[in-house]
């Protein structure tokens, strides 16, 4: 997997320390401290130029080529996770390390160099402290453990809703709001809604390790990789994503706090209340919410609501200018005309990616095709009929591009040049489909037939197929003319009178 270098700069230049950074974008804090160091070297700084690509920068700051060190220090996460395996010791682990050393041409540690910093690494890690929260720096984001309920009215069936929970770290201003199940698309709606409630933006956001917010396919027990619709939306807002660990809830105390207080003051509180529909759900919620963080603190002589008012909202980032639109990601196969399917409607790509895999983004206004992470075109999402085409001429072969220089008008100044009666035949084929284009490929089919036979023997074979059907088709001509070649006598007379 390529390391998150351009990540790595971004979050640099939102101020965040290496812990953080590290955390949020799973790789060591010698990896970003790294990254950031070279980067100032070479005078690197986010944004980056608009055609930098993934590949293109990590060549830029890490070209390929070897480089000593006088000592290279263990892989700590890499050693944490082989050591939970079955048989797995320090000394095998020190042996493969010193393998890679010889290989890299590094200096290795000696075996009571490489337990030591070991243990002063677990050391470190099993260390903890209270971190005072500055204000505006920081929200925890889950789901609550206990469901609410609507009952369906005319089954009376009751069905459970998920509360998604969102607590400022500093003043515990809180969030909350009933959905129908935990799917993504809930999940970033939810902080949607949370941020436009807050009226601003937190630098960091501490979420669940779910489903939802983390690719657990992609991700192990020490590196969590964020879903890609979720990236996309802490892109959008402008903050850090730090994944809590799984069964860690000191990584997002507030929000587990809160989960039981809004268990205890808002769904315990609506217990004996019946609801019928979400959003009388959602609107009792926000009554019971009102009055929880308006409620005074035990031990302090403010609210939750003046706290954050007074002291956290004017710290908040502003929110953009428009709210983030929710993408949904699909694999596609770009076919030989040179164009992928989605919905059931056609996007063209350049012809050069014929039988490649794409990434496709599709929003409810855009489509976007990403191939090895660069995207390579960009379309109008259609509506509407199925089957339309949204077509690139810069996308198409040199060859194919002339056949948009041909129209309806084209082929019938063509067919004035031959005779009436091809004039004709083409008018009845240009207005024989729904659409006119359809018929193009017809129409070109009775230029090659004019150029395969002479245009008098054209012109009578469209006379006599006319006296046939007042609507013939291109096959009926092209019948015509083999007969009238493999038997020229039978159609003599029609030649005759032309």
């Amino acid at each position: 997997m390529r390391p998150k270098y351009r990540e790595i700069l971004r979050l640099k230049s939102l101020g965040f320390s290496e812990r953080n950074i590290a955390h949020s974008c799973g790789v060591s804090r010698n990896t970003v401290s790294k990254v950031t160091n070279r980067a100032s070297e070479l005078n690197i700084s986010w944004p980056l130029d608009h055609g930098m690509t993934d590949s293109a920068l990590e060549e830029l700051l890490f070209p390929r080529e070897k480089s000593a060190t006088d000592r290279r220090l263990p892989d700590y996460d890499y050693v944490r996770k082989e050591l939970l395996r079955n048989g797995v010791t320090k000394k095998l682990l020190w042996i493969e390390y010193c393998e890679l050393c010889r290989q890299s041409g590094d200096e290795p540690l000696m075996y009571s160099q490489f337990c030591e910093y070991i243990r002063k690494d677990e050391q470190k890690r099993r260390a903890t402290m209270h971190i005072p929260r500055k204000p505006g720096e920081q929200i925890e984001v889950d789901w609550a453990g206990d469901p609410a309920h609507i009952i369906d009215p005319d089954t009376g069936e009751i069905t459970d809703c998920w509360l998604f929970v969102g607590v400022l770290t500093y003043s515990q201003y809180t969030f909350v709001e009933a959905f129908m199940n935990e799917r993504t698309g809930n999940w970033i709606k939810a902080h949607v809604h949370m941020f436009e409630f807050f009226g601003g933006v937190t630098p960091m956001l501490v979420a669940d390790n779910c489903t939802t917010a983390v690719d657990h396919k992609k991700s192990d027990w020490y590196t969590p990789v964020l879903n890609t619709t979720y990236h996309e939306l802490a892109e959008h807002y402008n903050t850090a994503i730090l994944p809590a660990r799984v069964r860690r809830p000191k990584d997002k105390p507030n929000v587990e706090g809160s989960v039981g207080k809004i268990s205890t003051w808002i769904t315990a509180a609506l217990r004996n209340e019946q609801f019928f529909s979400l959003a009388e759900l959602n609107e009792a919620i926000r009554k019971k919410l009102a009055a929880y963080n308006a409620r005074q603190f035990q031990k302090k002589e403010c609210s939750r609501l003046s706290l954050f008012l007074g002291e956290e909202q004017p710290l908040l980032a502003s929110l953009p200018a428009a709210p983030f639109e929710l993408a949904e990601w699909k694999q596609a196969t770009v076919q030989f005309n040179y164009h992928i399917s989605v919905d059931g409607m056609y996007y063209s790509v350049p012809y050069q990616y014929i039988k490649d895999k794409v990434d496709v983004r599709a929003t409810d206004s855009t489509i976007e095709v990403f191939y090895n992470h660069d995207r390579i075109a960009s379309h109008r999402r259609l509506y509407g009929r199925a089957g339309q085409y949204s077509t690139v001429t810069a996308h198409m072969p040199e060859d194919h591009q002339k056949y948009l220089e041909w129209n309806g008008d084209r082929f019938r100044r063509w067919a004035d040049q031959i005779g009436t009666n091809t004039r004709k035949v083409v008018d009845a084929v240009l207005t024989s489909g729904r659409v006119e284009q359809q018929s193009y490929r017809s129409c070109m089919g009775l230029l090659r037939l004019a150029e395969k036979h002479t245009p008098q023997r054209l012109e009578a074979a469209c006379e006599r197929a006319l006296s046939y059907s007042g609507r013939p088709s291109y096959k009926s001509i092209k019948n015509l003319l083999a007969a009238m070649k493999a038997d020229p006598e039978a159609f003599a007379a029609p030649e005759q009178e032309e």
